[in-house]
This record gives C-alpha cells, sequence and structure tokens, in this order.
C-alpha cells in the first residue's frame, strides 16, 4: 500500500493508502467519528465510520488524544466543503505514540503560555502557515538570484569589526581578541562581489538592541545581494523586482496557507504591480511636517508613525531615498546632487510594517572611505582588509539587505514578529 502526504491525495483518487499524522482534534456524532489530522505538510479530515471498521476500532478512534501519533490507512475521497479538497475514509487506525494531556488545548492561551511552549506551539494550524510562507521566501529568494546570475557566498557570524558601530553587537572573547556577532555580512559580501560579481547571502544576524517592538528581534535572518559595477538606481530596480517575485510566488504556491492567516490576497496583488513609488527624505520630512508631525526635522531619523504614514500614501512598498550623511554608515557614497546626503533608500513596506530593506551605493575611493573610517572613530587597523577593496582594481557597487522575518509578517499579515521566527529571540525570552 502506497504511503503518502495528504498533499498528494490528487494522485490517488479513490484509492487506499497510508499516512502518518498527528490529531488535533476529534468529535463524534452516532456512528461517525471526524478525526482532524495534520501530516506536517497539510492538515486534512479523516472520517471513520463504525459499520464499516466494526466497534473496536471506533472506539479506539473516538478515544484518541490531541498529538497522538497514527498511521492511518483508508481511501482518499473528494470533498468539495474542504479546503484542501480531500477527505480520507479511514479503514485502519495504528497508534504511534500516545500523547496525554497536551498542554496547548483547543481554546485561548496568553502569549507568555505560548512563547513558553513554542516548541508545541509550531504544531498549530497558523504557525505552520507562518512557517509555509517564510520557507517560500527563502525558496524563491535562492530561484530569484540564482536565476540571475547571482553566487551564493556564507560570510562569518564571528566577526572582528561592526560594519555599523559596535554599540548594538553582542561582544564575546574570541580566544585573546575582541569579537563580536555579526550584524551584518555586508563588509564581506563587498570582498565577494570583487571577486565574483554579483553574490549574495543569507544568514543569521544578531543586534543587541533593547528593544521590545512588534518589529524587533535579537536574531534575525538577512538576505544580502551585492553587485559590482553597479549603481543605486540600478540597486534600487533589483530590490523592487525581488520583493514583488517574492509575493507573486507566495500568492501562487501559499494559497492554502494565506486562507488559514485571513490574508487579503487582492492586498497582496498590489504589491506585485512595478515600478515602486520614491520619495527623497527632503520631501518625506515635509510631508511629515505638513500632516501633524511637527516634531520631525531635517537630520532625524524616522520612527515607526513616521514610516506608517509615509507608507499610507501609496498602494505599494515605498522606497525613502537620499538620506542625511550624518545619520547613516560610514561606507555609503556621497550624493553628488546634494553632499549632505547620501546614495541610499529604506523600502518601507504599506500595511504598518515599517522597513523591510536597506540599502545603499558604496563608497568606491580610498581616500574618502579611509577618512569616513577616522571621522566616525573607528580603527583603520581592523578595517584594513576592507580598504584594500579600493586599492586593486575598485568599480563603483551596491547592495542592500533584506530582514526574512519582517518580510514575512507583512506577507502573512501577521501583528507580531515574534511568530515569523520557529524559535525566536527576544529582549527578555531566551527559552525554550
Amino acid at each position: 500500500m502506497t504511503t503518502i502526504t495528504m498533499d498528494q491525495a490528487a494522485n490517488h483518487l479513490n484509492q487506499e493508502v497510508t499516512i502518518n499524522a498527528w490529531v488535533t482534534n476529534k468529535r463524534s456524532s452516532g456512528k461517525i467519528a471526524f478525526l482532524q489530522l495534520r501530516d506536517g505538510v497539510v492538515n486534512f479530515q479523516g472520517i471513520v465510520l463504525k459499520q464499516e471498521v466494526g466497534e473496536d476500532l471506533f472506539d479506539l478512534a473516538k478515544g484518541l488524544n490531541q498529538e497522538t501519533s497514527v498511521q492511518v490507512k483508508g481511501v482518499v475521497q473528494a470533498d468539495d466543503r474542504s479546503s484542501l479538497g480531500y477527505e480520507l475514509l479511514v479503514k485502519d487506525i495504528q497508534v504511534i505514540g500516545e500523547s496525554h494531556d497536551y498542554p496547548i488545548t483547543p481554546k485561548d492561551h496568553g502569549t507568555d503560555f505560548l512563547m513558553d511552549h513554542r516548541h508545541l506551539w509550531l504544531r498549530s494550524n497558523r504557525q505552520h502557515a507562518i512557517m509555509q510562507v517564510r520557507n517560500e521566501i527563502i525558496r524563491a529568494t535562492y530561484e530569484f538570484f540564482n536565476d540571475r546570475g547571482f553566487l551564493k557566498i556564507d560570510p562569518p557570524i564571528l566577526t572582528g569589526s561592526a560594519p555599523e558601530g559596535t554599540t548594538e553587537l553582542f561582544h564575546t572573547k574570541y580566544f585573546d581578541e575582541d569579537a563580536y556577532l555579526s550584524q551584518s555580512g555586508q563588509l564581506y559580501m563587498e570582498a565577494a562581489a570583487m571577486a565574483f560579481g554579483k553574490v549574495f547571502s543569507f544568514g543569521p544576524t544578531f543586534r543587541a538592541e533593547k528593544s521590545k517592538t512588534r518589529r524587533h528581534l535579537i536574531e534575525f535572518w538577512m538576505m544580502e545581494p551585492e553587485m559590482a559595477f553597479t549603481d543605486h538606481e540600478a540597486s534600487l530596480q533589483v530590490q523592487e523586482e525581488y520583493v514583488a517575485y517574492l509575493v507573486r510566488n507566495v500568492i501562487d504556491h501559499c494559497g492554502l496557507a494565506l486562507e488559514t492567516l485571513g490574508r487579503d490576497i487582492q492586498q497582496l496583488e498590489k504589491y506585485t504591480q512595478l515600478p515602486y513609488p520614491r520619495i527623497e527624505y527632503s520631501d518625506a520630512v515635509q510631508l511629515l511636517q505638513d500632516n501633524g508631525f511637527e516634531d520631525i526635522q531635517w537630520g532625524d531619523d524616522f520612527g515607526s508613525p513616521h514610516e506608517t504614514f509615509i507608507a499610507s500614501q501609496n498602494d505599494q512598498p515605498v522606497f525613502i531615498i537620499n538620506w542625511p550623511r550624518a545619520i547613516k554608515p560610514f561606507y555609503m557614497k556621497v550624493n553628488p546632487d546634494n553632499p549632505e546626503t547620501v546614495l541610499c533608500a529604506d523600502m518601507i513596506a504599506p500595511e504598518g510594517y515599517g522597513e523591510i530593506i536597506g540599502g545603499s551605493q558604496r563608497i568606491d575611493d580610498y581616500e574618502t572611505l579611509s577618512e569616513n573610517i577616522k571621522s566616525y572613530q573607528l580603527d583603520p587597523e581592523v578595517y584594513a582588509w576592507y580598504l584594500d577593496l579600493r586599492q586593486y582594481g575598485s568599480v563603483p557597487h551596491s547592495g542592500f539587505g533584506l530582514g526574512l522575518e519582517r518580510a514575512v509578517a507583512w506577507i502573512t499579515g501577521i501583528e507580531h514578529i515574534r511568530e515569523t521566527s520557529p524559535f525566536p529571540r527576544l529582549l527578555n525570552r531566551l527559552y525554550p
């Protein structure tokens, strides 16, 4: 007998199959038992008819506890009432592992309780759907960059320098040297771009920010492409094509997950339309001041309310371009049209999700970068290798970083970023 997962049901209609699964819920009505099952891929229903299986098996089905693992055998049937389109007419059940007093019952639980039981909470329909979308974004990322000639490079997690300053880094000792958990792989990706032209990385990054907002994690994953012979304008085009590609693939491949999450697909469709709008930082400040944000001044960074308002003026993600030089990192290239600003952009997601991409054109001149390192009071010796990139065949180059968890939160429409990571690391949470 063929063993399948239920997402393969269409290929086995009216055939007898074996499926390994867990019981998520059950109910019985007279001589029929309804088993809600999940096989790790999809959720589906098993129907147990007493007259067909006999009293002993029927009583077994009625007595199954939540999260008991089972092997079920039965016939795949079409079912228009199911979002999957199929159900299983059960013929036999073998219990693999008993479950007793499962703590996450089908009722409301507080967030702290669910986070304490994150290792079990992942089994729920909602969390399963979020992780499916996360997986699709990762899959589509590899596809997007591989199809465009990018090479995957893995930068180190332990570093001796900080791309954006040391105040938000986790410090550790590397034998007799100081080291930090990486806040970005960017500097190393620039070196890789000088070797391979177009590269991208995907890996964990760490920010020691004492923030409790719904947008922040201590540990998160970043997609960081870097491109040689590429100016800021060309980079912006790659960024918007990439994000639209992600949304398109989630719509096309995660329909059941989006339905489970109650996501408005028509809203998502708007985000696949290119180009995305752009607004100069200076114009964004004026827009905010004209709409009641008198506290904001030119040279200030934007907070969540500012980003949310700017994004609300558009139906798509919006680029805020050319930020003040003084509030951006040392490696960004000065805007030739306004030397008080740099050639950079933040992509702000609609619906209040804030920045999902930050990118810039990098300084490609040795002397300029050397002076910047000194003016930012960074140690030139630590960045000697980074400066080397500007001495041996330097070229214009640009790159950006997309925060995976923020992208997942936005595309799924969930409120808090903590649900986008399998095991989130928050300010006061290192367990489980």
